[in-house]
C-alpha cells in the first residue's frame, strides 16, 4: 500500500534529521492576536522596530501567505552540553555556540519541500525560520509540539525548550495533529523568579527592555547602568531563564547535529581572553555563528561590562 503525502512527512523525523515534527491548519486563536497587540502596546519589543512593521502577517497568517492550507512545524534538539560553571567564563547562550541555526534549519526544511515535491511538483510552499513574519511559537504549540512556558519558550515533553523551530506552509490539504492544550508549568515560577533584570512583568510575558539576551544581541549603544550590573558575565545572550526550568533539567539531550556542537572552543574561553579580542579575530571566530549578529562592537561592549562585573564581585 503506498504511503500517503503525511506519512511520508511524518517520516522525514527520521531521514531528515527532525526532532519533532507536527501539522495543523492555519487558524489562529483571537487569544493570541489579544496577548500580541497588548505586548506592543506595552513597548515590550523595545527597539525592534522590525517585529512591529509586519505585524498584520503575524496575526493573520492569510496575510503572508494567502494560499496556506496547511502549516508543518519542525523542532530540533540544539542542546550541545553543560554550560561551564565559572565566572571568569565570557558566557555565550547554548544556541549560539556552534553554526548559525538557521542555515540549518532552512536546509533540512528544503529537503522536506523536495520530499513533498515528488508527489505535487507544483506545490506553492513557503519556508520559515525565525526571520520570517511568523509566530513560531504558536504554530509548534497548535501542530501539538508542546505548550508554551511562563519564560514564553515553547516547551517539549521530550527535550524540554532546547530546540529551535521552523515552518514549510503548503498550499494543500495534509492529515492534521491535534494542538497542545496542556499547560505543564503548573505552578512553578523557578524561571520567573532567577531572571536577573526582572523582564517578566507577568507569567508568559517578556520585557525585552530587561532581557539580557535582547541587550546583548539586538540593542545597539549604551546599556543603562542599573541593567549593565544585571546582565553578569553574559556577553551574548542569556540562558538563565531555561537552565532553572525543571523541564530542561530532566530532559536536556545532546543534539545530534553536529552543526550545534561547540566550536572554536567559544564557550570556555575566559573574560581575559575575550577582553583582548579584535574585529580581524572578531570575523574570523564567527563566521557563520549567530554571534555576528551582535557585530564587533556590540560584543566589545558585552565583554567589558562583564569584566566589571566580574571585578565588583
Amino acid at each position: 500500500m503506498e504511503m500517503s503525502i503525511t506519512d511520508k512527512i511524518k517520516g522525514s523525523i527520521h531521514t531528515i534529521g527532525f526532532s519533532k515534527l507536527g501539522i495543523t491548519k492555519p487558524n489562529q486563536l483571537e487569544s493570541d492576536r489579544v496577548n500580541l497587540k497588548n505586548w506592543f502596546d506595552n513597548g515590550y519589543h523595545a527597539s525592534m522596530a522590525w517585529i512591529e512593521r509586519r505585524k498584520e502577517e503575524r496575526v493573520n497568517l492569510l496575510s503572508y501567505f494567502p494560499e496556506v492550507k496547511s502549516v508543518i512545524s519542525i523542532a530540533v534538539n540544539y542542546f550541545p552540553q553543560q554550560a561551564p560553571d565559572s565566572n571568569d567564563i565570557g558566557k555565550i547562550s547554548n544556541y549560539a555556540w556552534g553554526e548559525d541555526y538557521h542555515s540549518i534549519l532552512k536546509r533540512k526544511l528544503f529537503e522536506l519541500l523536495a520530499l513533498v515535491q515528488q508527489d505535487y511538483p507544483d506545490v506553492l510552499y513557503r519556508v520559515c525560520v525565525d526571520t520570517s513574519p511568523v509566530m513560531d511559537k504558536i504554530w509548534a504549540r497548535q501542530a501539538g509540539l508542546g505548550w508554551i512556558g511562563k519564560h514564553t519558550n515553547i516547551i517539549t515533553r521530550d527535550f524540554g525548550s532546547w530546540v529551535f523551530l521552523g515552518e514549510l506552509m503548503l498550499d494543500i490539504d495534509l492529515d492534521y495533529d491535534p494542538p497542545f492544550e496542556a499547560d505543564h508549568c503548573g505552578t512553578c515560577t523557578a524561571c520567573l523568579a532567577a531572571c536577573p533584570p526582572d523582564a517578566f512583568p507577568s507569567p508568559y510575558v517578556l520585557d525585552a527592555n530587561k532581557c539580557i539576551s535582547y541587550l546583548t544581541i539586538e540593542h545597539r549603544g549604551s546599556i543603562a547602568s542599573e541593567l549593565e550590573t544585571e546582565m553578569g558575565d553574559w556577553i551574548y545572550g542569556c540562558d538563565i531563564c531555561q537552565q532553572v526550568c525543571p523541564w530542561n533539567i530532566k530532559l536536556q539531550k545532546i543534539t545530534n547535529e553536529e552543526g550545534f556542537l561547540p566550536r572554536h572552543d567559544i564557550h570556555n574561553t575566559d573574560l581575559k581572553q575575550w577582553g583582548d579580542l579584535t574585529p580581524e579575530e572578531f570575523k574570523k571566530l564567527f563566521k557563520g555563528s549567530p554571534v555576528k549578529r551582535t557585530k564587533f562592537e556590540g560584543l566589545k561592549r558585552n565583554i567589558d561590562i562583564a569584566i566589571k562585573n566580574v571585578k565588583s564581585q
